[in-house]
């Protein structure tokens, strides 16, 4: 499965980057982060991986990032593994009437097991938490400027 989302930030595109870069703003717009932890490779570069744990309702679930493209301000993707869940991010952002920032994500799943049916019958719910994170990293973003 794969899609495309977008949003306009009021922001200025540095003052973006300078929040999207730092780890330590996560739980400020992904509700559930407990902890973000790299475990190989240098934080924040190609190859990296770090280990993200989330509390989903009774649930704690793991994710392993591993960054594959860092070329801040254009461009910064990853994928993104849970079980039965792989994830490939990549976020762009352009800078607009330097004032505003659009930010872009494209998405690519790959499902097995269980989540495969997920996917298949409501693969509106995978987009609708894409679109649901970028906007609350716009209102941080616009809240923090």
């Amino acid at each position: 499965m794969k899609y495309i989302t977008e949003i306009i930030i009021e922001v200025p595109i540095d003052k973006v980057i300078e929040l999207f870069d730092n780890p330590e703003n996560m739980k400020e717009w992904q509700p559930g982060l407990i902890s973000f932890e790299t475990y190989e490779g240098e934080a924040g570069k190609p190859g990296a991986k770090s280990r993200l744990i989330y509390q989903m309702g009774k649930r704690t679930v793991e994710m392993i990032e591993t960054i594959e493209v860092r070329k801040l301000p254009q461009e910064f993707s990853g994928t993104y593994e849970v079980k039965n869940v792989w994830n490939r991010v990549r976020n762009f952002f352009e800078a607009m009437d330097g004032q505003k920032t659009k930010y872009i994500t494209e998405h690519e799943f790959r499902f097995s097991g269980f989540m495969k049916l997920m996917a298949f019958f409501m693969p509106m719910a995978f987009k609708k938490q894409s679109l649901k994170y970028m906007k609350l990293f716009k209102e941080f973003a616009e809240r923090s400027s």
